[in-house]
């Protein structure tokens, strides 16, 4: 029977450890060495796809026998891209911005056969509606989540659930992050089907 292939997640984000752990697979985190200054004019789905792929590739030096997995969110409201609020006065401002509106969520995936230089993509799209949420509802709901690390500013896989009216996508997972419908495939093509 061959060794199972080592698996890297090019990422320190908890969610997207969380989510690949959901797979049941063995696998290493680390850092990506990457450059993620937007590129004027780059669409926001151009934009996840570069940068998942740049994250898996700045991995191959150190893990030369890897499948190595990268991934990227790129979030926009209309033309202007949502970035992490970094800290509660912009969270407020970003979901006192979203109340009633539509976002777009574009979660990409790159999974990059080290030995080969093989590299699969996906990027999933999601478009979340966000309810009409007071000043107070949005603070009660800062005081309680602090979601500053994340796009949006709206956790779906926690009680931001609260802030959205509906989610239309094919991967649920893509909003948190990973979109492990997505990552199953390319794992298959790559050799190492989830299921054996």
């Amino acid at each position: 029977m061959p060794e199972p292939r080592r698996l890297i997640l090019a990422s320190t984000s908890a969610y997207r450890r969380e989510l690949l752990g959901r797979l049941g697979l063995a696998f290493e985190c680390v850092r990506p060495e990457v450059d993620e200054t937007p590129i004027p004019g780059e669409a926001p789905a151009l934009t996840a796809q570069r940068l998942a792929t740049l994250k898996a590739r700045s991995a191959a030096g150190r893990f030369p026998d890897a499948l190595i997995i990268g991934s990227d969110q790129v979030a926009v409201l209309g033309a202007r891209r949502l970035d992490k609020p970094g800290n509660r006065a912009n969270a407020l401002a970003q979901l006192g911005e979203l109340s009633g509106k539509v976002a777009e969520f574009h979660t990409a995936v790159s999974l990059l056969d080290a030995p080969s230089t093989r590299l699969w993509t996906r990027v999933v799209a999601c478009r979340v509606r966000f309810r009409e949420i007071s000043r107070a509802q949005i603070e009660t709901y800062l005081d309680r989540e602090q979601p500053f690390d994340c796009a949006g500013s709206a956790q779906s896989e926690g009680l931001g659930i609260a802030l959205i009216a509906a989610v239309q996508t094919d991967d649920p997972t893509s909003l948190i992050g990973l979109p492990l419908i997505a990552l199953t495939e390319l794992l298959a093509r790559a050799g190492m089907p989830v299921l054996g």
